[in-house]
């Protein structure tokens, strides 16, 4: 069997595949089933900023509404302190999680001012977080944000965040960089430690008969997995990052290919989501039988195997491999 024990970040896991941020992260008891099944870490979910923000500026105008109401209206209201406004909630939560598993507990943080990112990752890493993942998703809106100024920010960020903290700090990036290499080199010179390809947005649809918007959590499928497999294959050996593999896994297939393709750990959300922990044991052992199948003894054997480095025939990932693909192909039978 292929040994599954690895180092991710500087941290010492049982196993490469991980629970990424979800929601998951507010049930204990559902976490300890998926330490139980095999889970060697686990993420939580993002502290988002503007939340926070948001919610202390509703308490302000609640409390600020009312205090000129009568003479000694200010008196009727509690001390501020016994409002939680702020990260306590997150912090708190983080402390249990430490606390009750026994594997690495990585918080998530998304933020939106430098100032945001820095007092929060402060906040985290005070609290116990073993690393901690950003999670860069700047929508640009405003016609004069260019792409080098919005990639520069970015950089700025994780820079701040890397010179305030102590552990460990990983990025989880969209898809959307359109010189992907470049952009990861920048974050490796900003101090950065790992990656995390890629980031599944929850975007809204839109509901034609209320003439609205609709939000509905869709999860993912592999046919996902493609896109991420790309990206990591592509950056295998071309940067000192650690890459983590994220959407698209729902099989010990689906992992071994992330393996082979470059990553060094694999997190999952929509099959645990779908199965329960369950599908973590599931996961672990096809993934186990896969690559002890193909002959590899541990999982640094197999990682990178089939990268764009490394992969027999490396032109499959590239651009030309698109137009053979097309000149292949052939309608079924019936279409037209």
């Amino acid at each position: 069997m292929t040994e599954l024990a690895t180092r991710w970040l500087g941290l010492d896991l049982c196993s490469p595949l991980l629970v990424g941020a979800s929601p998951l992260t507010d049930n204990l008891d559902a976490l300890k089933a998926c330490v139980d099944a095999g889970a060697g870490a686990i993420v939580m979910h993002s502290l988002f900023e503007e939340q926070l923000v948001a919610e202390q500026m509703a308490a302000h105008r609640f409390i600020d509404s009312r205090i000129n109401m009568d003479a000694e209206a200010r008196s009727f209201f509690p001390e501020s302190e016994v409002f939680e406004m702020g990260s306590g909630s997150y912090l708190k939560r983080l402390e249990t999680l430490q606390n009750a598993l026994n594997v690495p507990v990585v918080a998530s943080l998304n933020g939106i001012s430098a100032g945001g990112w820095v007092q929060h990752a402060r906040e985290l890493e005070d609290a116990g977080a073993s690393a901690i993942e950003l999670n860069l998703y700047d929508l640009a809106t405003d016609p004069s944000d260019t792409a080098a100024s919005l990639e520069q920010r970015q950089l700025d960020v994780v820079r701040s965040v890397v010179e305030q903290v102590t552990i460990p700090v990983s990025v989880k990036l969209s898809p959307f960089y359109s010189a992907l290499p470049a952009f990861v080199a920048g974050l490796q010179a900003a101090g950065a430690r790992g990656l995390v390809l890629f980031n599944r947005f929850y975007q809204p649809d839109m509901d034609l008969d209320e003439l609205e918007l609709s939000r509905e959590v869709v999860l993912s499928t592999n046919a996902e997995l493609p896109l991420r497999l790309h990206g990591i294959a592509m950056l295998f050996n071309r940067t000192a990052l650690e890459m983590a593999a994220s959407g698209g896994v729902h099989s010990g297939d689906d992992a071994a290919k992330a393996i082979l393709s470059g990553a060094t750990v694999v997190q999952m959300v929509s099959v645990l989501l779908r199965e329960g922990p369950s599908a973590l044991a599931r996961i672990t052992g096809e993934m186990n039988q896969r690559l002890s199948t193909m002959g590899y003894r541990t999982l640094a054997e197999a990682r990178g195997a089939l990268s764009l480095a490394n992969a027999p025939n490396s032109r499959t990932w590239e651009r030309l491999n698109y137009a053979h693909l097309l000149h292949g192909w052939q309608s079924s039978p019936g279409t037209t």
